[in-house]
């Protein structure tokens, strides 16, 4: 089974890139988005990977503003926001950066290293209440280190799993990509590892923390999607439902018609990438 490396939590600034390495970044962070330039990108990148074998890289990512300590060893995630930041979820921030509005309430739920959490953050300002959830325990020690080098960012970060009830959960971990650890197995074949953790249910979350609205939910569970949003729909006054929605695109994985449901709710898509469908709730719809 392939070795996790342990998080480094020095201070910032101990591993900015250098050399080679940082003409590496520059090519690719700048590279066009052609056909031509994504491939040369991608080919760089495998350079620059092998050289960084398993060290973490600090930077400031421009496309978020928000300085991180990246480690794209073993999470696609990272190594897309070190190499690539300007192809990552672009329409995912677009949709986002639409919605941002001072007080607002957005819940980051599958957060990972915190990049969607510090992105919305580090522009809706202190009166803002944003909530990074994240259950993988290596990955929810790189949100905490990420939101700390960021004072201006105001966001509570909670370390549990999201499912349809309360109690414990297991997750599978990917060794070869944490950020697909999930409650439903996506690689049988990567070697990985079972582990449990806390779980609660959107409802739980909501009322725990006391939230009389939610402006904008991105749900990223690795294939788990049904499982936190058919209870929280079902059972849940109208009030308390999202306003706008980035849900990670999984249909195969889900048990039910999840799509369909949201629909019902008065929910339409706005927008669709490989990765991510869009929604914005129409008010009042019964």
């Amino acid at each position: 089974m392939r070795a996790i490396p342990a998080n480094d939590l020095s201070p910032f600034g101990q591993y900015p890139p250098r050399g080679a390495l940082r003409s590496l970044l520059h090519f690719t962070g700048n590279a066009g988005g052609s056909w031509l330039g994504r491939r040369m990108a991608l080919l760089v990148r495998r350079i620059g990977l092998r050289r960084l074998r398993a060290r973490p890289v600090d930077v400031t990512v421009d496309t978020l503003k928000a300085r991180m300590r990246l480690y794209p060893f073993n999470n696609a995630c990272e190594k897309r926001l070190l190499f690539t930041p300007q192809f990552s979820d672009r329409e995912e921030r677009q949709f986002l950066a639409e919605r941002i509005a001072p007080g607002m309430v957005f819940l980051d739920i599958g957060a990972g290293c915190g990049a969607g959490s510090l992105f919305v953050a580090l522009r809706a300002g202190p009166r803002a209440k944003i909530f990074a959830i994240e259950p993988q325990p290596i990955l929810f020690e790189r949100l905490v280190y990420n939101l700390d080098q960021n004072p201006a960012a105001s966001v509570k970060a909670l370390a549990c799993a999201l499912s349809d009830i309360d109690g414990r959960a297991t997750l599978f971990n990917n060794p070869r990509d944490l950020a697909q650890t999930s409650m439903r197995i996506v690689d049988a074949e990567a070697g990985g590892s079972s582990f449990s953790v806390e779980a609660k249910s959107l409802a739980t979350l909501v009322h725990d923390e006391g939230l009389r609205r939610v402006d904008v939910m991105k749900l990223d569970v690795e294939g788990a999607e049904d499982l936190v949003l058919e209870a929280f729909l079902t059972s849940e006054p109208q009030s308390l439902w999202p306003r706008a929605l980035v849900l990670a695109y999984s249909p195969a994985k889900w048990e039910v018609d999840l799509l369909g449901l949201l629909e019902s709710r008065g929910y339409v898509a706005v927008a669709r990438t490989r990765v991510y469908v869009m929604y914005e709730r129409k008010i009042g719809h019964g």
